[in-house]
């Protein structure tokens, strides 16, 4: 995965500064920082994240500071200074892993926590942890996916005899790979694995050599269009074949549409979760819809915000890093490496239009 690699959902934890607190705001009048792309390719997903924030600050009464973010290196250098200035007690935010590598070091002497929304570079936080960078992740570190998929796969395959299948590409390669080392050592073993080519009008043949393998339940390491070209070749050639894939099923379903009960390891809905029905009421009461970011966003602010209230005038980095916090898109907490403690991925099932949540006893 790239750099600026954006997919969402998630969270971080922290490690104690040291110098001289700049980043204090009384917990009555909280000041938070969000910084995202207000101009270039980036700027749709900057909104988003600035109108998630602000409705959740509106709803708590704090004041946010709102942050262009260039998406290099220098920009990093002009977010610290700027956040440093407005005495911001945390920020969120942060959409690019440029802004963030010179950033955090002036940060980390503010003493102001900063909040990622989609970062993944797992060289940031190596970095963050030899330094002590006041760094956080809200959005899921390298390895979580291939572990929901793995822990999902043995819990409701475990009987079945499986294929492994990916298309070539490094997400499809590794992800396949990262699968199998997890699976194998549990006595899963693959009846079948192969690269099929993406992108065809047709997987007809990929179908055959499954069914004569006598796979009927296959991991896909692929885009969502090759799926549900999978799923639909295997009905047409009347293939029982019960089908899994990852994150990236969370794509448009076109041009070949999905078939009802193919499975998803990805992100959920936040919009659809009971935790976020007052955050998209008070998105919706202005005429937008709860999109991309902006749940996500709204949570990292509420984090934010009762961070700032527990450390009653105290940095917030030490609340951040121990505490659990109740947000639109669920309970959220860190682990020591400054990762989410609980693994944002679910699993969900195509019913009718949707990916909805399914319940196995993984869940």
């Amino acid at each position: 995965m790239t750099a600026r690699r954006f997919l969402i959902a998630g969270l971080l934890a922290s490690l104690l500064g040291c110098g001289p607190f700049l980043g204090y705001a009384p917990a009555s009048a909280a000041v938070i920082g969000v910084v995202a792309p207000k101009s270039g390719p980036y700027a749709p997903l900057g909104a988003q994240v600035f109108q998630g924030a602000r409705a959740a600050a509106e709803a708590a009464g704090d004041t946010v500071i709102e942050i262009d973010e260039s998406c290099d290196e220098a920009g990093g250098v002009a977010v610290s200074k700027g956040l440093t200035e407005a005495k911001a007690a945390v920020a969120i935010g942060f959409l690019c892993v440029e802004t963030l590598s010179t950033a955090l070091p002036q940060l980390k002497a503010s003493q102001i926590p900063a909040i990622t929304l989609s970062v993944r570079s797992k060289i940031l936080m190596e970095d963050t942890l030899r330094n002590g960078w006041p760094f956080f992740r809200m959005a899921p570190a390298e390895g979580m996916e291939a572990a929901k998929l793995s822990e999902t796969i043995l819990a409701i395959w475990k009987a079945e005899p499986i294929a492994i299948v990916e298309d070539g590409t490094i997400y499809g390669r590794e992800l396949a790979s990262a699968i199998r080392q997890r699976l194998e050592p549990m006595g899963m073993q693959p009846i079948f694995t192969d690269t099929f080519r993406p992108g065809q009008e047709q997987q007809v043949a990929l179908v055959r050599r499954l069914a004569k393998a006598g796979a009927t339940h296959v991991f896909v390491g692929g885009d969502r269009n090759d799926v549900s070209i999978i799923a639909r070749d295997a009905a047409s050639e009347n293939i029982p074949l019960s089908i899994i894939a990852g994150d990236t099923m969370r794509a448009a379903n076109r041009p070949v549409t999905l078939r009802d009960g193919v499975m998803a390891v990805a992100l959920p809905d936040y919009s659809v979760l009971p935790s976020a029905g007052a955050a998209v009421a008070a998105l919706r009461a202005k005429n937008i819809d709860p999109d991309g970011y902006m749940l996500p966003a709204y949570a990292a602010t509420e984090l934010a915000h009762q961070a700032i209230i527990a450390s009653a005038g105290k940095p917030a980095m030490a609340a951040i890093a121990s505490g659990s916090f109740n947000t639109a898109i669920g309970t959220i907490a860190f682990d020591k490496s400054h990762e989410l403690k609980n693994n944002p991925f679910r699993l969900l099932e195509w019913r009718g239009s949707t990916l909805v949540l399914s319940h196995p006893a993984t869940e």
